[in-house]
């Protein structure tokens, strides 16, 4: 029989997690945390949106301008030659969607799995062995891998995955309000430079080039933000026997994914005027969908017998443009959990990235449970 996790362990969880928001991004994180009670606020030409049904509803129903300056698509468009997944809008756009879809559906997410798997075999076994490891680099590797797999490409893993950091990390302003520090552009074409060499053929940059570059620092940023995330809760939250249950896993995963939020917020731009929840947008405004938020991380601490499943959807987005990757995001976390959770690893050390592109730890150290009883006795 599972046990239910004590809510003093869980509340411990959410505090260690809030560590990745208030130290590498402390003045974001506290104008959020200052309009959160409003669903819709105005701040100049910026409209935040945390309620749940009004971020639905700016994903669904607002026209967006998919290639403005400081959304995705703007930024996929200043990264590379342009004309990729994020900045595409028709046919041009759906057709490039399907095809990836078909690339991470249950087939293709199957044709991957043991990539990310042998990944977790060589990595955790130290941990049986009663040594410490660090999640960070296991994650890296596991992302790079399947990239490289899931694009055919050639590149060394790691450095695939470093390349990918360093081209998110270089475009991050584009997506945060604030000023632009000079020479981001720069840095972040020659980082995405970099990682296009990796993956695409030395025949030069092609707009399939730029896709795969784009693919590839979404897949890896997000999966090394998850992953040592998930961990954490586990370890901190006591919930490795639920981790452990084949049956409580997938909603565990869900409800884990909820709280991490891996992409906390997306920047959009309205391309037309719309309202949400009462409260005007114009063409041009900046729409900033705190998927946190939407998804009640900040209130709603995660309960795998009660899951949010409409929630834990929406930090994939909504709508036509939700994440492809959906599907290859809970697998890996998945399989992640149920390989650790014999281990029942504790944090011994966590550090935050401060210079990452999205929230996360620049190390997590964790040892097996049985490992630290010993060394203890």
């Amino acid at each position: 029989m599972t046990t239910v996790p004590a809510a003093p362990a869980l509340r411990a969880a959410r505090r260690r997690d809030r560590r990745v928001y208030t130290r590498s991004h402390p003045l974001l994180f506290a104008l959020l945390a200052a309009t959160r009670r409003r669903a819709v606020t105005r701040i100049g030409g910026a409209v935040l949106v945390h309620g749940t049904e009004p971020y639905r509803q700016a994903l669904t129903r607002v026209p967006l301008d998919r290639t403005a300056a400081g959304t995705t698509g703007g930024a996929a468009r200043e990264l590379s030659a342009g004309g990729a997944l994020f900045d595409e809008d028709g046919t041009g756009h759906r057709a490039t969607r399907r095809a990836l879809a078909d690339e991470l559906g249950a087939a293709g997410v199957e044709r991957l799995r043991p990539v990310w798997q042998d990944v977790l075999d060589r990595r955790l076994a130290p941990l049986g062995a009663g040594r410490d490891i660090d999640l960070v680099p296991l994650a890296r590797e596991l992302a790079g891998a399947t990239v490289r797999a899931l694009l055919g490409a050639t590149g060394d893993p790691v450095a695939i995955a470093s390349a990918a950091a360093a081209a998110a990390a270089a475009a991050v302003r584009d997506h945060l309000p604030g000023p632009r520090p000079p020479g981001t552009a720069r840095a972040a074409a020659a980082a995405t430079t970099r990682l296009e060499a990796l993956l695409a053929p030395a025949s030069g940059a092609t707009a399939e080039s730029a896709l795969r570059a784009v693919l590839a620092v979404a897949a890896v940023n997000t999966t090394v933000a998850a992953l040592p995330r998930a961990v954490a809760w586990c370890a901190d939250g006591e919930l490795w026997e639920q981790a452990a249950d084949d049956r409580l896993r997938p909603a565990l995963v869900g409800e884990l994914l909820r709280v991490i939020a891996p992409s906390p917020l997306l920047p959009r731009v309205a391309a037309a005027d719309a309202e949400l929840d009462g409260c005007p947008v114009r063409a041009g405004d900046r729409l900033i969908l705190i998927a946190r938020h939407a998804a009640r991380a900040h209130d709603r601490l995660p309960d795998a017998r009660h899951p949010i499943p409409s929630a834990a959807q929406l930090v994939f987005g909504a709508g036509p443009h939700v994440c492809p990757g959906a599907r290859m995001a809970r697998a890996q976390l998945d399989d992640t959990l149920a390989a650790l959770a014999p281990h029942r690893p504790t944090v011994l050390r966590a550090h935050v990235d401060r210079g990452a592109a999205l929230p996360g730890w620049r190390s997590l150290t964790v040892r097996a449970a049985d490992a630290r009883r010993s060394q203890e006795n």
